[in-house]
């Protein structure tokens, strides 16, 4: 989740769309690569292929990067599963990938993109059916205590990347359970608009930086309590979104606050009511 105000939200669009462009010699779009997903653009043969012992002069890396692409949009078009660029095109692609996720990360920090999210634990307990899950309660209440260092009038939407209907139609209802039939949710309804919107991440950018957020957060951050295998190259994007992350008090009944941090790690998704039956 990146919250950013409204005002500063195309500058900030502009700004990465610029990024991409400084990194590939053209929007990606144009040269017809499809969906921008971390998991493409992070895997571990990137990682290989950039750090191949192929001297490339930083100002040769754009152009070959750009004749690689270039090279592989007409290999699609012509029904070809390989292009004919050269290796070195494909490490200078490689390297530019890397550059281009690294500038992203900056330009958000640059922002003041705050990051929130939940990373779970594959062998995390699942809720009962019909429940909103805690890593989206978690979510939603660490999202509602930074709207309320904002102006009192401030309100803000919950965008997702779109799901397949049956799978969004489960989650409106399970956020319009919590939003509406508990007393919490109904309280923090005051500043999060509960219906969410769902829109095609490869023409959002928004959507993409939070795939790539969960997914470098996914790989790459981890506590001491966390033994899930991390993939050491990504642990510098990780060390970014972490210095991005929200920090803020909750008030506790008795008078006390509780700092909340906006990166928390589940190992169980069940509620206490869940616990308790």
């Amino acid at each position: 989740m990146w919250p950013l105000p409204q005002d500063n939200l195309w500058n900030f669009v502009q700004a990465i769309r610029a990024a991409e462009k400084d990194h590939f010699g053209d929007y990606l779009r144009n040269l017809r690569v499809g969906e921008m997903k971390a998991k493409r653009l992070l895997k571990r043969k990137r990682f290989e292929s950039a750090g191949r012992a192929v001297d490339i002069p930083i100002a040769e890396l754009v152009p070959l990067a750009n004749s690689a692409l270039r090279k592989g949009m007409v290999a699609r078009e012509a029904g070809k599963s390989a292009s004919d660029a050269t290796e070195r095109e494909l490490v200078a692609y490689s390297r530019c990938v890397l550059n281009f996720v690294d500038n992203v990360l900056d330009i958000a920090a640059r922002y003041g993109v705050k990051v929130f999210a939940s990373v779970v634990d594959i062998k995390a307990i699942r809720p009962a059916e019909g429940l909103l899950r805690k890593d989206y309660v978690y979510l939603f209440e660490r999202y509602f205590y930074f709207l309320e260092t904002l102006p009192p009038r401030d309100r803000r939407l919950v965008v997702f990347d779109e799901l397949d209907k049956a799978k969004s139609h489960i989650l409106l209802h399970q956020m319009a359970a919590y939003f509406l039939g508990s007393n919490t949710g109904r309280y923090r309804s005051s500043r999060v608009v509960p219906e969410p919107f769902f829109v095609h991440s490869d023409l959002t950018t928004g959507i993409f930086l939070a795939d790539l957020a969960a997914y470098v957060l996914g790989w790459g951050w981890r506590l001491k309590r966390m033994t899930q295998p991390k993939r050491s190259e990504l642990v510098g994007y990780a060390q970014k979104l972490h210095d991005m992350q929200f920090h803020g008090d909750k008030p506790m009944p008795d008078g006390s606050t509780l700092t909340l941090h906006g990166i928390t790690y589940l190992d169980d998704l069940r509620g206490q009511l869940d616990r308790d039956d």
